[in-house]
């Protein structure tokens, strides 16, 4: 059995978890359920929040939808119910998310189509190895895999040297990434650049949510922004931008200062929403010296 402050090597292979997970499961990610009672919301309704989130107009969508906009108009009207075919169509020009398209589907009268199935679920096997390959084959530098809430399911051994001394009073499951990273009792207090990583992480967070409007990563947004800045953060620590390639993380470990850039890796076409909403955050070396250092470990 694991906690969310062991990780275990199985197989080169670390893995952030819950108490009483086992060693040779990934941590299922979040589901949030609607609350009771809520008001059921017409297809049309939802379509119009999709495009106004867009910034789109109904002439620019049904343009693209190769539909009129007088039709268009009449389905956010609710004066006309479009087929299931039209949902899809209409979902696809505004990219909505696999979990909204469902919602679509419902809402206008028909059955969802997209399943939801649990990482340790047979049929995501080759997935899940996939995951695994990836954050293995990137030791001896840091990488995770986070849920759409930024839930940790899986890392590799390389992310103990970052998280290690994270405090226990933390909540233990799920471990969130943004939370770990930001939190005064979380890696915070190392964090070099606290100003600029946090600035970069609370825009990042902010863009999903003009995405997703998903009221999860609102709450969590807020509850980041009033954390207090640790001691040793200045705003001074905030790099001049145009003499970056990208926003860097610097952070002090027991291997000394360590500064990365990070990348992120989702599946290119996911017809299930578990691997639609999991993405690998793998991070890079800086500099020469954070490289040196991490090639010198064994992991």
């Amino acid at each position: 059995m694991i906690t969310s402050r062991v990780i275990d090597r199985t197989r080169g292979f670390a893995r952030i978890g819950a108490m009483n997970t086992p060693a040779n499961a990934f941590v299922a990610p979040s589901i949030v359920q609607p609350a009771s009672g809520s008001t059921r919301r017409s297809v049309g309704e939802l379509l119009r929040e999709w495009r106004l989130r867009r910034r789109m107009s109904q002439m620019l969508l049904a343009n693209e939808a190769e539909i009129s906009t007088r039709h268009l108009s009449f389905v956010e009207s609710g004066r006309s119910l479009p087929s299931r075919e039209m949902v899809m169509h209409l979902a696809e020009r505004l990219d909505v998310p696999l979990r909204e398209r469902n919602a679509l589907l419902v809402a206008a009268g028909y059955a969802p189509l997209y399943r939801e199935r649990a990482l340790d679920d047979p049929q995501l096997a080759a997935a899940r190895e996939a995951v695994e390959l990836v954050l293995r084959g990137h030791e001896p530098y840091p990488a995770l895999a986070v849920d759409r809430h930024w839930n940790i399911v899986a890392a590799n051994a390389a992310l103990a040297p970052l998280v290690g001394d994270a405090s226990p009073t933390l909540p233990a499951a799920p471990v969130n990434a943004l939370r770990l990273s930001l939190h005064p009792e979380g890696v915070a207090p190392r964090i070099v650049n606290w100003h600029a990583w946090r600035a970069h992480l609370l825009a990042r967070l902010q863009r999903q949510i003009e995405a997703s409007a998903d009221p999860v990563l609102v709450a969590l947004h807020d509850e980041l922004a009033a954390y207090p800045a640790p001691p040793h953060a200045s705003a001074a620590d905030t790099e001049p931008v145009q003499h970056l390639i990208a926003v860097p993380l610097r952070i002090r470990t027991a291997l000394g200062e360590l500064s990365f850039y990070s990348t992120t890796t989702v599946f290119g076409t996911p017809v299930d929403i578990t691997l639609s909403e999991l993405a690998i955050e793998a991070f890079f070396p800086a500099d020469a010296q954070t490289a040196q250092m991490l090639r010198a470990q064994s992991f």
